[in-house]
């Protein structure tokens, strides 16, 4: 597959099918766990650090699933989801640059919430700088992200972190005897 430098819904969708990289590869989750609906730009140069960047949007629609539970009379995108879209991000990043495996959230090292995510807003848009990218021995990333809602940062994150894991079980019957943890 070319390394584009943007990806619609569809393309992203696809990723998380399993048709973009490959089934074993890295995947993005599916509805409604997916966090963005288009990648606007992403390159292994660049950004704050000189090591790549991902901008990506999601639209806020105000029949989210989230709006209706988080909380009644009083609906806000849980900050999780936000922080979940950077992983996601980060994650779509390493499969992107060639990195193999599954992908695995590994942490976060500072998160603020300065502001929240209402079903009124028209989008929010992710901005995340790579300031770290190794590929052994195994790929992983750590990046410092934002989010924006009509053009004001209201979360900020440094060193959110994900590997892409080759020998990851998949224990289809459910057996918690194969976890390796």
């Amino acid at each position: 597959m070319d390394k584009k430098s943007s990806y619609s819904k569809q393309e992203l969708l696809d990723m998380g099918s399993g048709k973009m990289f490959g089934k074993k590869n890295g995947k993005l989750p599916l509805p409604p766990m997916l966090m963005m609906d288009r990648i606007i730009n992403i390159s292994e140069t660049g950004g704050k650090y000189g090591k790549g960047f991902i901008k990506a949007e999601l639209d806020i629609d105000p029949e989210n699933w989230f709006f209706k539970c988080h909380f009644i009379n009083d609906p806000v995108m849980p900050g999780c989801l936000g922080l979940d879209g950077f992983w996601q991000l980060v994650g779509f990043f390493l499969t992107w640059a060639g990195g193999k495996g599954r992908g695995r959230a590994l942490g976060v090292k500072e998160l603020k919430l300065k502001g929240q995510v209402r079903p009124y807003h028209e989008k929010i848009t992710y901005q995340i700088d790579i300031r770290k990218f190794i590929t052994r021995p195994t790929h992983m990333a750590w990046g410092d992200a934002v989010l924006n809602v009509k053009n004001k940062t209201i979360y900020f994150a440094k060193g959110v972190q994900v590997g892409l894991f080759e020998k990851l079980v998949w224990d289809t019957g459910m057996d918690p005897g194969l976890d390796p943890f």
